[in-house]
């Protein structure tokens, strides 16, 4: 049975399912992780289509609606959802979790960063205020105007923007809430754990100093990883097997 909300502690974790790309595995292995690596109590929500296969310390909760117009295309923005002004009466502060992350080490640390808003500083082009959206920390129905303004702006807003992670956070950072996470802290895989050209084809892919959560963008996902695909990226990298050490239940 799911807790009741009334008796919920403060912290959530938050993920998103829909459709059929990520199976039940990827929020029971996600839920693992995290109770191996936080300290104390949190309620681990999943925001979901489909909860079959879903252990039973994951509350699922339906995915509310991101209300477009019929035929217009999601890309991605139904993660905006999470800032719904009443989100299944949830209170407190939540950590949002990508399904395909990796967590190797202490995520408690992401819960005690002061700050109203916190996110992932993009690797590739640091000198822009965008952020990965693969984990942001916020307070549950603080920041309700970020999802009615792309309800009411949608048109403008996808067209000045190549997806939510951007339009999060150039809103953001226009309010003066943008914060980033410590640069060592959220490590992707892609750019961090793959040895640079030639030695990727000898050496082994490996856990950055100080990385907590790794971050899996682009074509390459955790399986990928273990077996050594990389799926028509430029980077070649060796099979990870550490990777089943940590991407468990």
């Amino acid at each position: 049975m799911p807790p009741d909300t009334a008796r919920a502690p403060d912290r959530v974790i938050l993920c998103m399912k829909w459709g059929t790309k990520y199976g039940p595995e990827y929020v029971n292995r996600l839920y693992a992780m995290v109770r191996r690596h936080l300290k104390g109590e949190f309620r681990f929500v999943c925001l979901t289509d489909r909860s079959e296969g879903i252990r039973a310390e994951v509350q699922c909760l339906p995915i509310p609606e991101l209300k477009l117009p019929a035929g217009i295309p999601e890309r991605g923005w139904t993660k905006l959802t999470t800032f719904e002004a009443d989100l299944h009466g949830l209170k407190g502060t939540a950590l949002f979790l990508d399904l395909d992350v990796v967590i190797v080490d202490d995520i408690t640390p992401f819960f005690e960063v002061p700050g109203e808003f916190l996110i992932i500083h993009d690797w590739k082009r640091p000198w822009r205020v965008t952020g990965n959206s693969s984990v942001y920390r916020f307070t549950l129905g603080a920041h309700a105007d970020v999802l009615a303004k792309f309800r009411t702006e949608h048109e403008a807003i996808r067209q000045a923007f190549r997806n939510e992670q951007a339009y999060l956070s150039d809103e953001m950072h226009k309010q003066g809430r943008l914060q980033y996470w410590d640069d060592a802290w959220c490590a992707s895989y892609k750019y961090h754990c793959i040895p640079a050209w030639p030695t990727s084809y000898w050496r082994e892919p490996f856990i950055p100093k100080g990385a907590r959560i790794l971050i899996f963008h682009g074509v390459m996902n955790p399986p990928d990883a273990l077996a050594g695909r990389n799926n028509g990226n430029w980077r070649h990298a060796r099979p990870a097997p550490w990777i089943a050490q940590h991407w468990r239940e």
